[in-house]
């Protein structure tokens, strides 16, 4: 039997995801190439201590708490392409800035800066996604549009190592700001914020999607009975809070990993900026595996809990074997690219249960909330590990991101039954 979903034209996919993907590579390419400088020269350029690194690393997501609730409503109640149209020219400013910097003051300001600039755009993305593609496509849909994550660490590394081996980290700096100027073109031609504003689909897709989107939100309101709530309203939810605290420890394993990864692997294999760009493009062309595994899993099946959990343990477990088996310079290796494969793969699944807790009159802001408070975590996950290399050593570090890891694998145990999906067994 083939599915209702097949039957669909489905023009969105082309039209819709790539240049969500292109906005969020660019933007997270000019928000982690901060790590490949420090492992270029930059620390010591500007006398850093790895404290003092993993703060500049991790100060971004101050600034990155500003915009997230405001974008998220703004996608949901308003224009999310304009919203993005006027951040861009604003951080590849930013991402300029950071190459002529002086001092450590100056370069975190900058970061903070651009935390603040890109905050809004994942809140905003997100919504947008869930715009145009209802709950039993909205996994598979946010796996491509995260997988900005992966593809922006494996073009980073290489090119970002380049740059610094031939250059310097002030050039890399300047030439990768100066890219993401480039994706306003995309960005402007191809996005519609909704798909009763697109001219280009079918009455037919646009149908199905409207009448899905209707469907899905009248079981939810019935389901919550939060049709008039507000964020205000929202705060004694248990479960808000729940995903927040989930989402902060997630997210400081993530960037714990994603923004020290440089770092372990110039130490585990004494290479060259250029060696280790290469190297550190592995573990994340793994990790679009993964996400593609476990997106599809969780779409098919309907079970999200499961499927956070099992990528969180995974994670947690590669990076413990990545520093515990240290004998062997490629087993450790082979362990990160594990942790790698891990990484995303439970965000992918943990962004398509806020649909099914909150209305749409409040679901961007609780994805803005949601990600504003849990991503202080790409605050505190590289900082911890600086500032626990810098008093113990790597593995101490490493160690502080499973813990982290575990408890929120645990949390994830405890969400409420709700966030489970009935699918059709029979779909192809």
């Amino acid at each position: 039997m083939i599915s209702e979903t097949r039957k669909i034209p489905g023009s969105r996919w082309k039209r819709i995801l790539p240049p969500l993907l292109i906005v969020c590579i660019i933007s997270f390419m000019d928000r982690v190439n901060v790590s490949f400088a420090i492992s270029g020269g930059m620390d010591k350029e500007l006398g850093m201590t790895a404290g003092m690194a993993g703060f500049a690393a991790g100060i971004f997501f101050f600034g990155y708490l500003f915009l997230q609730i405001p974008g998220g409503q703004i996608a949901a109640k308003s224009s999310g392409k304009k919203f993005i149209a006027w951040v861009i020219p604003f951080w590849a400013v930013v991402s300029i800035l950071s190459g002529l910097v002086t001092s450590t003051t100056q370069l975190l300001v900058l970061r903070f800066c651009l935390g603040i600039a890109e905050g809004g755009m994942l809140p905003v993305v997100l919504t947008m996604c869930s715009n145009w593609f209802p709950n039993e496509e909205r996994g598979r849909a946010n796996a491509i549009v995260l997988m900005f994550a992966p593809i922006a660490a494996i073009i980073t590394g290489p090119i970002s190592g380049f740059i610094i081996s031939i250059s310097g980290w002030r050039e890399m700096f300047i030439i990768e700001g100066i890219v993401s100027l480039v994706v306003l073109i995309p960005w402007l031609l191809m996005v519609s914020d909704r798909p009763q504003q697109a001219k280009w689909i079918s009455k037919e897709e646009k149908d199905y999607i409207v009448g899905k989107l209707e469907e899905e939100q009248l079981a939810i309101e019935q389901e919550n009975q939060v049709k008039q709530a507000s964020i205000k309203d929202l705060l004694p939810n248990k479960s808000l809070w729940k995903l927040i605290a989930l989402n902060f420890c997630y997210q400081s394993g993530d960037y714990g990993f994603s923004m020290w990864l440089p770092t372990m692997l110039k130490k585990l294999t004494n290479s060259g900026m250029g060696m280790v760009g290469l190297l550190s493009s592995l573990p994340w062309i793994a990790c679009i595996a993964g996400m593609l595994l476990f997106s599809n899993l969780s779409d098919r099946t309907g079970r999200r809990r499961e499927f956070v959990i099992i990528p969180l343990l995974g994670f947690a477990l590669c990076l413990l074997l990545s520093v515990t088996i240290h004998g062997n310079i490629w087993f450790s290796y082979v362990f990160l690219i594990g942790a790698g494969f891990f990484v995303k793969a439970a965000g992918v699944v943990f962004w398509a249960i806020p649909p099914r807790l909150f209305s749409k009159e409040v679901a961007g802001g609780a994805r803005g909330a949601i990600n504003a408070l849990g991503n202080l975590g790409g605050f505190f996950g590289p900082y911890i590990v600086g500032f626990l290399i810098q008093i113990f050593n790597y593995n101490v570090g490493v160690y502080s991101l499973v813990g982290l890891l575990v408890i929120s694998a645990l949390i994830t145990a405890t969400l409420p039954g709700a966030v489970q999906t009935r699918t059709n067994k029979k779909a192809a």
